[in-house]
C-alpha cells in the first residue's frame, strides 16, 4: 500500500545540437507508461497474491495509471490532487531530463482499503510522501498488522511503532538522525520503535540492525546505468520472503541480491507494461 505514480520514459536519438540553445535535439521513437511508486513495488512483488491499495486522482493520468496497472488487483480510494507524474526524456540508456507534474494532498481512505489491509498476510508500506500514510485509520490498522515491512521517504510519514522493518536509503537515513548508515540503522530502530532497521546504500548493499548491532550485507558488482526502482526492487523482495517466513538477514540478502538483478537487467527503464495488459 502506498502512493502511487505514473512513470513515463519518452525515448528517442540525440544525433544533433538545437540551433538557438546549446543543448540536444531528442527525435522520440517511443513513448512508454508503467506504474511508479507503490505500484512498481506491486508489480516487482513477484510469487505471492498481490492486492495494491492506494490513492488515484479521476484525471486523464489517472486513467492512463489505471490501465498501466493492467489487470493487478487494486482497492483505490480518490486522490483530490493531481496524479503525480514523472516523465524521463531518455536517449541511449540515459536519462537527459526528468519533468515532474502532480501533487499531494489527503487522499480519501476509504473501508475497502482499510480491509483489503486487514486481511493481508504481510503489508509493504511504499511511502513517496504524497500524504496516504498521514491518515489516523489506516495508521491504526498498520499498528496492528502483524507484518509490516515500511519503506519511507523524507517528505512522509513516521512508521508506525513494531513495524517489523523499516528500509530507509542511507541518505533517507542520514535526513532523519544524521548519522551514517551503520550508526543510523540502531538509531532509527530507537526512534521508531521497529524491530529493525536496513539502511540500502547502493553499490555497497545494505546495514542491517536488528538489536544486536549493525550487519552488512553486500552487493554483487553489477554495471548500472539508472538506479531507478532498485529501492522499491528492494522493498518488495525483502516483504516477499519475510512473509514466507525468512528472518530479516535472509530476506535482506534475497533483497540485496533482487535490486541487483533487477539494476544489471537495465532497472525500472527496462521494464515495458503495455497500458490495459500486464
Amino acid at each position: 500500500m502506498g502512493d502511487t505514480l505514473l512513470d513515463v520514459d519518452v525515448v528517442g536519438t540525440a544525433t544533433r545540437l538545437c540551433p538557438d540553445a546549446p543543448v540536444p535535439v531528442v527525435d522520440v521513437t517511443s513513448e512508454n507508461a508503467r506504474p511508479g511508486g507503490a505500484g512498481l513495488a506491486a508489480l516487482l512483488a513477484h510469487g505471492v497474491d498481490v492486492t495494491l491499495v492506494t490513492a488515484i486522482a479521476d484525471d486523464s493520468d489517472g486513467d492512463r495509471l489505471r490501465k498501466a496497472l493492467g489487470d493487478m488487483t487494486v482497492v483505490a480510494g480518490l486522490s483530490w490532487a493531481a496524479t503525480p507524474v514523472k516523465t524521463r526524456l531518455r536517449c541511449a540508456g540515459q536519462s537527459l531530463a526528468r519533468i515532474d507534474r502532480g501533487g499531494c494532498g489527503d487522499p480519501v481512505v476509504t473501508d475497502e482499503m482499510l480491509d483489503a489491509i486487514e486481511s493481508a498476510d504481510a503489508v509493504l508500506v511504499s511511502d513517496y510522501g504524497r500524504g496516504l500514510t498521514k491518515d489516523v485509520r489506516l495508521r491504526s490498522v498498520l499498528g496492528n498488522a502483524d507484518l509490516v515491512v515500511w519503506d519511507p521517504h523524507p517528505r512522509g510519514s513516521v512508521p508506525v511503532a513494531g513495524v517489523r522493518l523499516v528500509t530507509p536509503n542511507a541518505a533517507e537515513a542520514a535526513s532523519a538522525c544524521g548519522a551514517g548508515p551503520a550508526q543510523a540503522a540502531g538509531m532509527l530502530r530507537d526512534i521508531w520503535l521497529a524491530d529493525g532497521i536496513v539502511v540500502t546504500t547502493g553499490c555497497d548493499g545494505a546495514v542491517l540492525d536488528v538489536g544486536d548491532g549493525p550487519i552488512t550485507v553486500n552487493a554483487p558488482k553489477t554495471q548500472v546505468v539508472d538506479p531507478c526502482g532498485a529501492g522499491d526492487c528492494f522493498a518488495a523482495t525483502v516483504a516477499v520472503r519475510m512473509m514466507h517466513g525468512a528472518d530479516a538477514f535472509d530476506a535482506v540478502q534475497a533483497g540485496v541480491g533482487a535490486a541487483s538483478r533487477f539494476l544489471g537487467d537495465g532497472g525500472a527503464a527496462g521494464l515495458i507494461v503495455s497500458e490495459g495488459e500486464r
